[in-house]
């Protein structure tokens, strides 16, 4: 028989779960790992408050697709009770490849390997488990189901996990200067042309959604504090697997030890399923069991890395208007490094760097947001007149930042 169940989230209430393969989903280990994966990353070093999970977030952005569902029913669209529940399903999982700390994780453990492939990879094999159950389900979420506009409920500029998470962001961080409308957003939902369309009425919403998303990253996700926290652990993790990789005698719990010892493509993943196994074992709580033990060591880059990240001794992250103005500094900077840790020159890359960083707040290039006017009409977001400049919109801002250990001076 079906279950239904109700969980009280603080971000929007009481949430009805239903349905046996909605059930089966979430009781899964593979999801119940998202318990122990945290939404936000190493952010909560910066907003204390931001230690909710990816398993909060999926079960948000579940509820907002069922009311939009439930919204788009109502107004007449064709939506058959097998959509619906597949729908669901789909951002259930939208989110259940990522790995603990998922941008450092992407960029030195998986590299290559973008996490929405890994989310397949776990559908594929959870649809197998369950006979099938999500042949419909994974079909709109690549975006090959012939109502386009299901797909785009998961995955657009205006979809369910956007809406969730900036709202569910906002509120743990306690930036409420960001948080979002959301059900009035879904209200306002339509589909027209198999696609999904916002009623003329929502213009000023979506405006207040495009500019909460914009000031969440740049206060937020990409907070400068945030950014060298995140670059900090991509350090040590990389320091790791050199040295793993070089023979070097290592701390390593076993779930871990594979994807430090060897580089792996999405087609090893494919070929050996057992890897994929093994990378749903690996959570938060691994990454820094394996840290606390690294302080200890021999490896001076590795354990002064480990012992700063634990104790909060951050890198110093600066904003600077250009790289090349900043290159010179950094070098003699290097060179009170190497000499401070008794180092090679080589290494102190590991502690002084620059990138950058950078976001738009509105691509119309990619599934621009359309607006159906009361005219009938379908006109795309930047092109109405009552919006603010499309130059602003569509502007992609990047910013330089470079990093170097605390108790360093610069003029920059």
């Amino acid at each position: 028989m079906d279950k239904n169940k109700i969980i009280n989230d603080p971000v929007h209430g009481f949430i009805r779960l239903s349905g046996q393969k909605v059930f089966n989903i979430i009781d899964h280990p593979d999801f119940q790992r998202l318990r122990s994966i945290k939404q936000l990353g190493l952010t909560n070093l910066v907003y204390p408050g931001a230690l909710h999970t990816r398993f909060q977030h999926a079960i948000g952005a579940y509820h907002l697709t069922t009311l939009a569902l439930e919204t788009l029913i109502l107004k007449g669209v064709e939506i058959t009770e097998e959509e619906s529940e597949a729908t669901k399903l789909a951002i259930l999982l939208h989110d259940i490849g990522h790995g603990p700390f998922s941008h450092a994780l992407e960029s030195t453990l998986l590299q290559h390997i973008h996490h929405e492939e890994v989310t397949l990879l776990f559908m594929e094999k959870l649809n197998q488990e369950f006979n099938g159950d999500l042949d419909l389900a994974i079909s709109i979420f690549k975006g090959l189901y012939h109502k386009k506009f299901l797909n785009q409920l998961i995955s657009s500029q205006l979809d369910m996990d956007r809406m969730d998470y900036l709202k569910r962001d906002s509120f743990f961080t306690g930036v409420y200067e960001a948080n979002i409308g959301s059900e009035r957003i879904i209200m306002m939902l339509n589909v027209m042309d198999n696609e999904l369309v916002m009623d003329e009425k929502a213009i000023f919403s979506i405006e207040k959604f495009l500019m909460s998303r914009r000031f969440m990253y740049w206060q937020v996700y990409l907070h400068k504090t945030v950014i060298g926290a995140e670059n900090h652990l991509v350090k040590i993790l990389r320091r790791a697997k050199e040295l793993k990789q070089n023979g070097e005698d290592l701390f390593c719990l076993p779930n871990l030890l594979p994807f430090l010892s060897k580089d792996y493509s999405l087609q090893d993943f494919q070929i050996n399923s057992n890897l994929l196994n093994i990378f749903a074992q690996i959570d938060d709580g691994d990454i820094y069991a394996c840290i606390k033990q690294w302080t200890h060591h021999p490896d001076k880059v590795l354990s002064f890395l480990s012992k700063n990240l634990l104790n909060r001794k951050l890198f110093n992250t600066k904003l600077i208007v250009d790289k090349s103005s900043s290159l010179e500094e950094l070098e003699i900077i290097k060179s009170q490094v190497a000499k401070d840790l008794n180092i090679p020159l080589e290494l102190t890359s590991y502690f002084v760097f620059t990138d950058e960083v950078s976001n738009t707040l509105y691509n119309n290039q990619k599934q621009p947001i359309k607006v159906l006017t009361k005219s009938g009409q379908l006109i795309d977001f930047d092109k109405l007149n009552d919006v603010f400049s499309s130059s602003i919109m569509t502007q992609t801002l990047t910013k330089y930042f470079c990093c170097y250990p605390k108790n360093y001076q610069t003029t920059f």
